[in-house]
């Protein structure tokens, strides 16, 4: 019974909990060797980020340009940084903060690499120059030249004890450097476009350098001779060797054991695999389905022995090794706009969210791992999800819905999700769609076209779901005059509404898909439509400000909310019906009770138009998300402030019954202690007639006891300011002035100017009190004589 109470406490206040933000808009990107950091660049900051848990660990701020490039020292303890500004920074990575700041060249620095004892950063600029820095004492080494263009890779290499580095550039070159000669001691020359990757093997006898002319050259760079090119057929963004490991290589084939293996990454947008002595491919990954993106580079992980694969759609893509280059974790860089999200599973432990973007995300809401699932061919405008949340239903630009069955708990990370089937049919964006409610047996699909479909779910198999189901369309309708912007399905499935830009609402009915009725009434197209889950109403948010509750009945608006003031995009029902949360372009979400209509909270965390609500089913949280590309997560904290309200109500009673007990007993310093903490002047200035009119015969003291004016006198600077206010405000009625200025007496006797001087607001207090004191002008003088003081002391110490 508790639970079912609280379940439908009217719901007041909220609060953040968690978000879900950027971390990655193109750039470099970093892992630290240890395989606990990522590494990303955002606009010109740097965000630090837990690779396990998603938790963001620093936020390193940038210098207002964009960081062109970074690496990380191989022990992990410092972050080098390079921007558009020409500076390199160095990083603390620990405590996440800049310990130094180099001016390095004349241009922006491309590409850096640092040495494997963490010692020396290579830099690699624009002004054709590569210079070799110091780390821990800031100061350049080397200034090497010759490259006749933008330096474009760089590599460090150590042979035979000496020191060597590898240069590429954009004038198709690759050099070598002896760092103890500080002389160029190879010119190679074979490729003929921009070098994108250089690395040496593990007997360090070869380098292999990458190229966007699509081919793979390995080089006998001590001979200065070009051994083998091989094609790649693509245009390559990155190269780099697997350390020697048979085991690992073994997974591939037995007759690749003890081969030199190598990678790639480019604009066919697969991770590849290559045998240095052969150039045979020894393994790609799968493609992704309607995958289009390209790779910009390719980070080797040992510790995990995985291939990062960083895409220009800012998604990291990790591949296994060991399990022959299976996806295994996908880390979401840069959401765009989330136009739509739903919770998923039977204890809604994922949220899923349609960003801009071909592929739907499925976020776990505890470690934010996300999920990626490929199909469509273009963006994803709008989902749903079944009741328990094993089926989710995506509508795209295009033109098709798509089917997805959900299986969380399932360890093997192909069967999780599954594509299920695909709705064709509409000749138009597909931008709005809904589930049935009780049971998986149909869906309704809306789109620019402007018609609905029906469209029967019943011999869909979701024991074993297959990609090429297509259901098939009991029926089509035109159902409005300008694009239909939302559709919902009522709890007995026998109706469903819709939301379009032509400003009206339509009931039908399911079976037929026949009109039952039309809600007109908004001034702007109306951007979703809710059924109540206990009335036979309907709320509808619109671009005039608005939401609107409609009778079921006779279709006539029973009640208008305002308060927004923009956009209504998101509406949803709360509190078994009794309340509303609605979410709009003015960056807010709101929660209304219906009864009153009074907005009961407004929730803040947004910076732009607020797109998507999801609700989960205990109403415990809230998931909001919008242009903004965060997505934010709202817990319910009714219950918990009424409970702390409530115990602050009863232990203020407790007080209260201490604080009578106190003056009965004339336990003044307890008393007036306790009704200084309590804030009841009224109280206090009880206490201190009670003590004044009461005084015994030949007393001495000011208040009516010693003992009163020995507590006044010994009395915190924070409560003597406190006490200071409540005899202004008591001075200023004659009917308590004489109190008030006895108790002024008795401090102004017992403490110093230099002790009142240390009280932040004495001066106005003593000022504030000075055009009353002619009622007990016998303290005028001491009055001003301490208001003097404390002015002349103030500009002393000025």
């Amino acid at each position: 019974m508790a639970e079912e109470s609280s379940k439908l406490l009217l719901k007041t206040s909220f609060k953040s909990i968690k978000t879900i933000e950027s971390i990655y808009t193109g750039g470099k990107v970093v892992i630290t060797d240890d395989a606990k950091l990522l590494i990303s660049t955002l606009d010109e900051d740097i965000m630090v980020t837990e690779l396990e848990t998603g938790k963001l660990v620093h936020k390193l701020e940038g210098d207002t340009e964009i960081v062109t490039t970074m690496a990380v020292k191989p022990d992990g303890k410092h972050l080098i940084s390079a921007s558009r500004s020409l500076f390199i920074h160095i990083w603390d990575l620990e405590k996440g903060q800049n310990v130094r700041k180099i001016k390095a060249h004349d241009a922006p620095i491309i590409v850096m690499d640092i040495d494997k004892t963490s010692t020396l950063v290579a830099t690699g600029s624009a002004d054709a120059s590569i210079k070799i820095w110091d780390i821990d004492k800031g100061f350049c080494t080397h200034n090497l030249r010759g490259h006749g263009g933008v330096i474009s890779a760089v590599k460090f290499h150590n042979y035979n004890g000496k020191w060597y580095v590898a240069s590429g550039a954009d004038d198709c070159q690759v050099r070598i450097w002896d760092l103890q000669t500080r002389n160029c001691v190879a010119v190679l020359q074979s490729h003929v476009s921009v070098i994108r990757g250089l690395d040496f093997s593990a007997d360090g006898k070869y380098l292999i350098s990458g190229s966007r002319d699509k081919v793979v050259n390995v080089w006998d760079w001590q001979a200065k001779e070009l051994r083998a090119t091989y094609p790649i057929f693509e245009t390559i963004e990155t190269v780099g060797f697997l350390e020697k490991n048979v085991l690992l290589a073994g997974k591939f084939g037995a007759q690749w054991q003890d081969a030199d293996i190598f990678y790639t990454g480019g604009d066919s947008g697969l991770v590849k695999l290559w045998d240095l002595k052969t150039g045979k491919l020894i393994k790609a990954q799968e493609p992704e389905k309607n995958s289009n993106h390209t790779i910009s580079d390719v980070i080797y992980v040992q510790e995990t022995q995985t291939l990062a694969a960083v895409t220009n759609d800012q998604n990291i893509l990790m591949y296994s090794l060991e399990q022959k280059l299976e996806r295994v974790k996908q880390i979401v860089g840069y959401n765009d706009e989330v136009v739509d999200i739903a919770y998923l599973g039977e204890h809604e432990t994922h949220l899923a969210a349609a960003t801009n973007s071909a592929q739907l995300r499925v976020y776990n809401v505890e470690t934010q791992d996300c999920d990626l699932l490929y199909g469509h061919k273009d963006m994803i405008i709008a989902l749903d999800k079944s009741k328990d949340g094993s089926v989710v239903v995506t509508a795209s630009k295009d033109k098709t819905a798509r089917i997805w069955k959900i299986d969380l708990e399932n360890e093997d990370q192909k069967e999780r999700f599954k594509a299920a089937g695909v709705c064709i049919g509409h000749t138009e964006s597909v931008g709005a769609v809904a589930l049935s409610r009780k049971s998986n047996t149909f869906m309704i699909t809306g789109s620019q076209d402007r018609t609905v479909k029906y469209w029967n779910l019943r011999d869909m198999d979701l024991e074993n779901p297959d990609e090429e189901y297509r259901p098939k369309s009991l029926y089509t309708h035109q159902a409005h005059e300008k694009d239909i912007n939302t559709i919902c399905v009522a709890p007995n499935d026998k109706f469903f509404a819709t939301g379009s830009q032509d400003k009206t609402a339509k009931l039908w009915n399911v079976d037929s898909g026949e009109l039952i009725g039309t809600m007109k009434g908004h001034k702007r197209g109306v951007w979703c439509a809710q059924f109540s889950p206990v009335d036979q109403v309907l709320a509808t948010s619109s671009g005039d400000k608005t939401v609107k509750i409609w009778s079921l009945k006779d279709f006539t608006c029973l009640k208008t909310f305002e308060g927004h003031t923009n956009s209504v995009l998101r509406v949803d029902f709360l509190t078994a019906g009794m309340q509303l949360v609605s979410a709009a372009s003015d960056g807010l979400v709101k929660v209304w009770t219906i009864k009153t209509n009074e907005c009961a909270s407004t929730l803040d965390n947004h910076t732009q138009k607020v797109w998507a609500l999801a609700v989960r089913k205990d109403e415990k949280l809230i998931a909001s998300a919008g242009a903004d590309s965060v997505i934010n997560f709202w817990e319910d904290i009714t219950l918990q402030e009424q409970e702390e309200e409530l115990k602050e109500k009863e232990e203020l009673i407790i007080k209260e019954q201490e604080l009578q007990n106190f003056m009965r007993k004339k336990d003044y310093l307890n008393a007036i202690l306790l009704a200084l903490s309590l804030e009841q002047p009224f109280r206090l200035l009880g206490l201190f007639r009670q003590v004044y009119e009461s005084r015994p015969d030949n007393d001495q003291s000011i208040t009516g006891s010693e003992n009163v004016d020995k507590i006044l006198s010994e009395l915190s600077s924070e409560n003597l300011e406190k006490l200071l206010g409540y005899i202004r405000d008591w001075n200023t009625n004659a009917k308590h002035s004489d109190i008030a200025q006895t108790v002024l007496h008795a401090i102004l006797s017992s403490h110093t100017s230099e002790e009142l001087v240390e009280i932040p607001t004495a001066k106005e207090i003593i000022d504030g009190l000075l055009p009353y004191t002619d009622r007990h002008y016998q303290r005028i003088d001491d009055l001003i004589t301490q208001s003097f003081i404390i002015d002349y002391t103030l500009q002393a110490q000025k």
